[in-house]
């Protein structure tokens, strides 16, 4: 059944969210439905917190990343997740079996982390020529839990968690699936697709948030260089990182290196940077709650942003362009 250009008829788009009647949080006092433009939420005395991102650099398993970028953003706040609202715009025509697919994914992901879709907007549209998703995120956190990408101090260790380009092995793998399986086979190939499961960081964000941490910020466009450059730009402090001790996957650079690609600018959710002046305790915790996590460098007075490697060192300038742009380009 191909849909026509325009938003979704009202009988198909009250079928599709009925998917989603079952309540995840009672804090949501609306759920969507014909009509609802708005949602309410009660958080009594939490704060509101609120994110909204698109997804514009991957073809598949768009639902899947579409919700963890928003939430790892709230967690990145110290926020914990409560409802999203999701935007679709597909080309013109697309078939009804796919935005099927596409909210399917959205509810298993947002069901597993109880989180409450709570309205949206979903069209058909010739503005774009593939698929689009956009998710705002609403989240709660304590007023003296809120935390920010500004609050990094001189002196805090910088603690990176999990392994960077997690997110942008994870899409490249989706988008030369057949180029990465005559190079490197199936079995590497379905190991680095199934990455895109592991591209949360609300644990170790939400974790991190009761702890003493000056800032914390998930890595996203750009990669670990391009976050590194953000939590210094915003703070007005330096940093100085070690980069071999930035855990990468050997996957990851396998693949990086097939397609002359620089690990650490390439998209990375499934990390996040967290500054704080007591780096051993936060380790600890990280690790006795079974998260991978690294020492990487500190923050300094000097406002240079340094990067050690080896004997070099590498002044860090804000990152232009995603690498995962690039390799878009080499497909074609």
């Amino acid at each position: 059944m191909k849909l026509e250009v325009g938003k979704i008829p009202n009988a198909i788009l009250e079928k599709l969210l009925f998917k989603f009647s079952e309540p995840q949080r009672k804090e949501v006092l609306t759920k969507p439905g014909i009509g609802e433009d708005c949602a309410a939420i009660d958080f009594a005395d939490d704060i509101c917190v609120i994110t909204t991102d698109p997804i514009t650099g991957a073809d598949d398993e768009v639902g899947i990343l579409g919700i963890h970028i928003a939430c790892n953003d709230l967690a990145s706040s110290g926020a914990e997740p409560v409802g999203i609202l999701v935007t679709i715009l597909a080309p013109a025509g697309t078939e009804l079996d796919t935005i099927e697919k596409l909210l399917n994914q959205i509810k298993e992901v947002s069901a597993a982390m109880k989180i409450d879709v709570i309205g949206g907007h979903t069209e058909v549209t010739d503005a774009v020529n593939r698929m689009v998703l956009s998710i705002t995120a609403i989240g709660k956190a304590k007023n003296d839990k809120l935390i920010n990408t500004k609050g990094a101090k001189p002196g805090d260790s910088i603690i990176f968690t999990k392994y960077a380009a997690t997110e942008g092995t994870a899409i490249l793998s989706w988008l030369f699936e057949k180029e990465l399986n005559k190079e490197f086979g199936e079995e590497f190939v379905n190991t680095t697709k199934n990455l895109i499961s592991s591209i949360s960081v609300v644990k170790e964000g939400l974790l991190a948030a009761q702890f003493n941490v000056s800032s914390m910020h998930d890595v996203t466009e750009g990669g670990v260089l391009g976050a590194l450059w953000e939590i210094g730009t915003a703070s007005g402090y330096g940093f100085k990182v070690n980069k071999n001790k930035i855990p990468i996957l050997e996957e990851t650079r396998r693949l990086c290196d097939f397609l002359s690609l620089d690990p650490l600018k390439l998209i990375s959710s499934g990390s996040m940077i967290i500054t704080t002046p007591n780096g051993s305790e936060l380790l600890k915790i990280l690790h006795e709650n079974n998260i991978k996590a690294t020492e990487i460098g500190c923050i300094t007075f000097e406002k240079e942003f340094l990067l050690i490697d080896g004997e070099d060192i590498v002044k860090i300038n804000s990152v232009e362009s995603d690498e995962l742009y690039k390799a878009r380009k080499m497909k074609g």
